[in-house]
């Protein structure tokens, strides 16, 4: 109960990282989240119906040029090639080098290309995923990277798995307003307390009993505090010695107030790729 110590010393701390997820030097999990398939393909049309404009606005350049006589017609065959190798190759991989990851199309979604550890992708990436487009892409007019899109976990195509890469979110929700603090009896219990196991939908009841628990009627609210407590304690260690209510708020507390803090320190991730400067996280707030 969390009226009462722990009956047993708690065991050593696992930290799991899922998937989308990246362990920053604070050894604080992100919860990076990658761009959806199908925003992923709509953002890769706008890009390949842009390439195709610029392609036929060539041709009808060229034409003319021709047409005039400004241009020799024996000509035609390597500004052909010379355009194909520019509109596939080197403007794709010039603008995703020059904006770290975006692209109009990428742009008019919200999402960016990232290394595989969340950092910005470079040229060296930008080139290895140009030139596999030409083929998943170009080619086979984007059924290769569909295929291989729909069976990899963050929608990733050919280019890349080869480039290791991957297309992340930029669109990050608003942060939350702060959440009642600890009390004062327990900011070093919250300095330590380990409640990463808490389930989802338990944190949100916490949650909205946090926010509503003033309005509520003071034996429904020892009822619903004293129900939550229960259920709480068998995923929070240590338990303190304190009162239902008490544990209930401070619980909740602790887990928003870490839910903010790694959503900022994605935000500023976000930002920081933004202008291409790695600046180390500050200015947190503190429970």
């Amino acid at each position: 109960m969390p009226g009462a110590p722990a009956s047993h010393a708690p065991g050593p701390s696992v930290i799991s990282i899922h998937q989308d997820e990246i362990l920053t030097g604070e050894a604080v999990a992100l919860d990076v989240q990658p761009l959806g398939y199908f925003m992923r393909a709509l953002g890769t049309l706008i890009d390949f119906l842009i390439g195709i404009l610029v392609l036929v606005l060539f041709a009808l350049v060229s034409g003319w040029l021709i047409a005039q006589g400004i241009i020799d017609g024996s000509a035609a065959p390597i500004l052909t090639v010379t355009a194909i190798v520019v509109v596939m190759v080197v403007i794709p991989t010039a603008v995703e080098t020059a904006t770290r990851g975006r692209s109009l199309g990428r742009l008019a979604v919200g999402g960016r290309i990232v290394r595989a550890d969340g950092g910005a992708s470079g040229f060296r990436q930008a080139f290895v995923r140009a030139l596999l487009g030409v083929f998943e892409l170009w080619m086979t007019f984007g059924a290769v990277a569909a295929i291989v899109g729909a069976f990899t976990p963050r929608s990733q195509r050919l280019g890349d798995l080869v480039a290791g890469t991957y297309s992340e979110r930029t669109r990050t929700p608003p942060l939350p307003q702060p959440a009642h603090g600890v009390a004062p009896s327990l900011a070093a219990w919250a300095m330590t307390a380990d409640v990463a196991r808490l389930p989802d939908r338990l944190a949100r009841r916490l949650a909205r009993f946090a926010l509503s628990a003033e309005r509520l009627d003071p034996p429904a609210r020892a009822r619903l505090a004293a129900s939550l407590a229960r259920e709480a304690e068998a995923f929070v260690s240590p338990l303190p010695a304190t009162d239902p209510e008490t544990f209930a708020l401070a619980v909740a507390a602790v887990r928003r107030d870490r839910e903010y803090r790694a959503l900022a320190l994605e935000t500023q991730r976000v930002d920081a790729l933004t202008v291409g400067v790695s600046a180390a996280p500050r200015g947190f707030p503190t429970r």
